[in-house]
């Protein structure tokens, strides 16, 4: 099984960690998160990677290398230029049939064999890993009617959205809707596929997931490793 991670970004905003390091590298108890990443991927059957990579490039590949501590073949996709999340599938050679593709900075502990499984035994072009995830708004809502009339009053709600976890499985022909060298993000290339009437599926995870992109999350995984290390089957 292939899978592709995204591990371009500059990682904003994680700032100042990633003056030092590239986000993927970002330490999460005695390993960066991408180390923690391609043990997951090995134990679950995933025997290529490809790494597509752009700012601080060259410290990444120095430290995961070929990939032969993990038991995996990794290759390398190096952007000249941005080219989004999915931009830069359409550089990467010789992808399978059907691949994962996984943002490199997210820690969770699903099981990314049985969601590719999940995939590949539909009928779909895309799937995408869904979380359900609070939002709580801190301030009092208003409801009213059109001749402005209060009907109802909410005091700071919490509304639940199913999210994108940053982890899908396409089919190949995904790739006919990626121009090469060329920006494109997933809302956009998920907007072109129903555009066409293409099948997208969800597949609604409740396990443990965070996306470590932002500052709060990234401090709650490191207040949470310990506890969580044992599910994530990194030996």
């Amino acid at each position: 099984m292939q899978a592709v991670i995204l591990a371009g970004g500059k990682g904003k905003r994680l700032l100042p960690l990633t003056k030092v390091f590239p986000k993927p590298l970002v330490p999460l108890g005695e390993k960066p998160i991408l180390d923690i990443v391609l043990r997951q991927l090995k134990y679950f059957g995933f025997t290529r990677v490809s790494l597509a990579v752009g700012h601080m490039a060259e410290m990444i590949q120095t430290y995961i290398g070929p990939g032969s501590r993990y038991g995996i073949e990794i290759d390398y996709s190096f952007e000249d230029m941005p080219l989004g999340t999915v931009g830069p599938l359409a550089q990467i050679k010789s992808l399978e049939e059907t691949f994962l593709v996984m943002n490199g900075d997210l820690i969770t502990n699903i099981d990314f064999g049985s969601f590719l499984g999940f995939h590949k035994a539909r009928n779909a072009i895309a799937s995408i890993a869904t979380y359900q995830k609070p939002f709580k708004v801190e301030l009092g809502i208003i409801h009213s009617n059109l001749d402005n009339a209060i009907v109802d009053y909410t005091e700071k709600p919490t509304y639940h959205f199913s999210v994108s976890m940053g982890i899908y499985a396409f089919d190949a022909r995904v790739l006919s809707y990626i121009e090469p060298n060329t920006y494109l993000d997933l809302p956009e290339l998920i907007k072109r596929l129903l555009d066409q009437c293409e099948s997208i599926l969800s597949y609604p995870f409740d396990g443990y997931w965070l996306d470590l992109g932002n500052y709060s999350d990234y401090e709650k995984a490191v207040d949470e490793f310990d506890s969580i290390k044992e599910g994530l089957h990194l030996d």
